[in-house]
């Protein structure tokens, strides 16, 4: 049977996104290639792209391959063609959308971090309880755990390939916000984001410290810090905030972080170190992460995503270092179905076997990975890091709990590859 033979017989999954920017961009990646690159047991149908402005969502849904556009979130989750409800705007209006889906009888995906605020991940934490009672699913967007080489890497450490894990650092720095006029985006207001580099960069290393270790930060003690204070309104911004008195354009407060430092300590007693920065000159987005066991050690850096650096230190030291791995093998997590071995992948990629993962687990009726549970668990992460930087980098405790409700045991994911 053909592809063609395929996706005649193939029940279909209607899709519908909120939000277009973007990480709506990248969704539509994904949503658009899955079923294309993979068999998949149900076809992805782009049913509609939804934004506030009727011109501007027109427009996106033309270029990014939705069959219509609405305006209203609302109509978007009532609509008979829409089974999922993917959710793609600035992290505010998540839980408002995600627990309204819920409800409603629709699958979600949200992008990360989950919510703004622990009390909000929490009710969508509880509505997503609810809703896999009845059997919709619900998943957090945390893209990163879809790159082969990182998937590789936790199959590795799984295996008990560096032993008893002891060390675990991870840094993602980038420089979009070093220029003291780029405007206030809403990225830069708490009232919209939640944090800054904190909650944005965050968010992706804390949960991938968390998924290849296997467990939970208990604990962390962190600073924080604001370089730049004020910046431009942007363009067609409403008056009213502040403006310098020499004449320049009216600016505004920036309320959230530019860069975090936080040491952290492991279920296990591992001891973790993580930095985040928007302001890191030259950085583009520059993710790294080492694991050191009491057998060896794991590196990955995201500006080479087709590779992994692992030393096995049981090897006679004579002979032993890092070795490359070049991740593009058919054994290989998700390369099976891509090109023949050497032909790497990229970012957009991991946005493509997202949606095949998440495809897959509805089909099956299993629970997605990272669930929402996940997104709480890096949530309180984050806010205790908040905390601790608000009482001059105090360790602060996590809550302690072995429950099924989002404070427990980070669950092992799906598998990677079928």
């Amino acid at each position: 049977m053909d592809r063609t033979d395929n996706e005649e017989t193939t029940p279909t999954l209607g899709v519908g996104m909120v939000g277009y920017a973007f990480m709506g961009a990248a969704h539509s990646q994904g949503w658009r290639t899955a079923g294309r690159v993979f068999d998949l047991p149900l076809r992805p149908v782009m049913s509609a792209v939804c934004g506030r402005d009727p011109a501007a969502v027109r427009a996106a849904a033309g270029r990014l391959g939705w069959a219509a556009a609405e305006t209203d979130w609302r109509a978007l989750i009532a609509r008979d063609d829409v089974q999922l409800v993917d959710i793609c705007t600035p992290g505010d209006s998540h839980a408002e959308i995600a627990i309204a889906a819920l409800e409603a009888g629709k699958h979600v995906l949200c992008e990360k971090p989950l919510a703004n605020t622990v009390a909000e991940a929490e009710a969508m934490n509880a509505a997503a309880v609810r809703a896999r009672a009845r059997g919709q699913l619900a998943m957090v967007g945390f893209n990163y755990r879809r790159t082969p080489a990182i998937a590789l890497a936790r199959q590795m450490i799984e295996a008990g390939r560096i032993g008893v894990l002891r060390h675990v650092r991870v840094t993602y720095l980038q420089d979009w916000i070093v220029d003291p006029e780029f405007p206030l985006v809403w990225r830069l207001q708490k009232e919209y984001a939640g944090s800054g580099a904190l909650g944005d960069l965050g968010a992706h290393i804390v949960d991938l410290a968390q998924y290849l270790a296997g467990e939970r930060i208990v604990g962390v003690s962190a600073i924080t810090e604001t370089f730049v204070r004020e910046r431009p309104l942007p363009a067609g911004a409403a008056a009213g905030l502040s403006a310098a008195a020499n004449g320049r354009a009216a600016r505004g407060r920036v309320t959230v972080d530019d860069a975090a430092l936080f040491t952290g300590r492991l279920e296990s007693g591992a001891l973790a170190a993580f930095e985040v920065s928007r302001v890191a000159a030259g950085r583009k987005n520059a993710l790294t992460i080492e694991l050191n066991g009491d057998r060896g050690s794991l590196s990955f850096d995201l500006e080479r995503l087709n590779e992994l650096s692992f030393h096995d230190h049981t090897e006679p030291a004579a002979a032993a270092g890092f070795r490359r791995i070049l991740v593009t093998e058919p054994e290989h997590p998700y390369l099976e179905a891509w090109w023949p071995p050497g032909h790497g992948l990229g970012y957009e990629h991991t946005f493509i076997h997202q949606a095949r993962d998440l495809v897959h687990a509805i089909a099956a009726g299993a629970d997605p990975a990272p669930s929402f549970a996940d997104g709480l668990q890096v949530q309180r992460v984050l806010a205790a890091v908040e905390e601790s930087a608000a009482h001059d980098s105090v360790y602060t405790k996590l809550p302690a709990s072995a429950s099924a409700d989002g404070t427990g045991p980070v669950p092992a994911s799906a598998p990677v590859s079928q």
